[in-house]
């Protein structure tokens, strides 16, 4: 390969969902940029857009979430045609059965605070008291349940590989270029004395390859990897890459209309096909562990408490199991989204917690209206600024799920 320099206007580290989205906003929004797509793996063996279990909900406890997967939602239902390449429409397999939310007598209050939250921002999220929800859901153990709620109609499902690769598809026709390579360093302008201190720009990234990317601005979208690209400019970020097991089950006895179910003793199921996926959060959870899953996670007390929540399940059978990163900001779990303090051109959107495939279309086009216009002309996802890691300001959302 040679070792000619690339230049661009914006280049993305990172082509998963997150940086693709980008890409796509940007191009959309301006055709006459140059935008350049680096990549260290472009067959996305690892990324966590190809192995996430692509659900979307509205039940947070924070106001910008649940407006971003409002935003996430639109997108994914005008998907079809917003992301059609030369007349090729795309298909996701969106589903909208919802989340079903479990709370004990302890926690039952608590969701009906985060449901009165919910409901002022638009989210229709019904709750149901253990009677009904017996009768909606007659495969359902609710003897120890104190309330449900169900976003049914505006949370579910869809086909995330196949998102991600149509808005890559669609940003790369719009003139994004997608260049395989892994980026090992930043160069940085001169700072003059007396400058301000946050005017340190990146002037290009040193690729692996012996090449640079010459650029006007940059982002670090390099999910459970961003932390270290971050450290290659001096940065501290708290994302780390932390691996969850997903689980394939059979089970003989039918459980019709199964929404995505969360119970109260921490795990999570939902249909996929004629089977079930299934997940928790593994104790303990440590960091850069490799992508194999763990099969010791789903063991005698985990299938014993997910045969109490639905009887149908005792004779459920694993099947196969797959591991991905969850991008972990470990300060509040909630996205990391502009420009970092102390540079001018220096951008992040990272740190999703397990939520990126749902938010990645709202960050995107945040991300993209900040370079473009200096500022958001969508939604305001100001709360989360990277800078407030240096302010110590935390959003709190109760809702992480994993």
């Amino acid at each position: 390969m040679g070792t000619e320099d690339l230049h661009a206007d914006i280049a993305i580290v990172g082509a998963g969902i997150a940086g693709s989205s980008i890409a796509w906003w940007l191009t959309r929004l301006d055709p006459t940029l140059s935008v350049v797509l680096l990549e260290r793996d472009t067959g996305f063996g690892s990324s966590s857009s190809q192995l996430s279990a692509s659900s979307i909900r509205q039940q947070f406890s924070t106001p910008v979430n649940i407006q971003m997967s409002q935003s996430g939602l639109e997108f994914l239902r005008d998907a079809r045609s917003l992301l059609a390449v030369e007349g090729e429409e795309v298909e996701i397999g969106l589903t909208l059965p919802g989340y079903l939310f479990l709370a004990s007598p302890a926690r039952a209050e608590a969701l009906r605070a985060q449901n009165v939250i919910q409901r002022a921002h638009g989210a229709r999220i019904e709750l149901l008291e253990p009677d009904a929800l017996a009768a909606r859901f007659a495969w359902l153990n609710t003897a120890d349940l104190a309330l449900g709620a169900l976003g049914a109609g505006v949370e579910g499902w869809f086909d995330g590989p196949a998102l991600h690769s149509a808005i890559l598809r669609s940003a790369r026709a719009q003139g994004a270029r997608l260049v395989r390579a892994e980026v090992s360093a930043f160069d940085f302008a001169p700072t003059a004395p007396g400058a301000s201190p946050d005017s340190r720009r990146v002037t290009a990234l040193h690729l692996a390859d012996g090449r640079r990317v010459i650029c006007g601005q940059a982002v670090n979208a390099a999910g459970p990897w961003s932390r270290r690209l971050a450290a290659a400019a001096g940065i501290e970020l708290p994302v780390h890459a932390r691996r969850r097991t997903v689980f394939v089950l059979s089970c003989p006895t039918p459980v019709p209309e199964c929404p995505l179910v969360v119970d109260p003793a921490g795990f999570w199921f939902r249909p996929e096909g004629r089977h079930f996926i299934f997940g928790t959060t593994p104790n303990p959870d440590a960091d850069d562990l490799p992508l194999e899953p763990n099969l010791a996670e789903f063991d005698e007390a985990t299938w014993a408490a997910l045969a109490h929540r639905v009887p149908a399940f005792e004779s459920v059978r694993v099947e196969r199991a797959w591991a991905g990163y969850y991008e972990m900001n470990l300060f509040d779990h909630n996205a990391l989204l502009g420009l970092h303090p102390g540079f001018a051109n220096l951008w992040c959107a990272t740190g999703f917690s397990g939520h990126g495939v749902q938010q990645a279309p709202a960050a995107g086009r945040g991300l993209a209206e900040l370079l473009l216009y200096g500022g958001f002309r969508t939604l305001d996802l100001s709360p989360l600024s990277v800078g407030r890691l240096a302010e110590g300001r935390r959003v709190l959302e109760s809702n992480v799920i994993g």
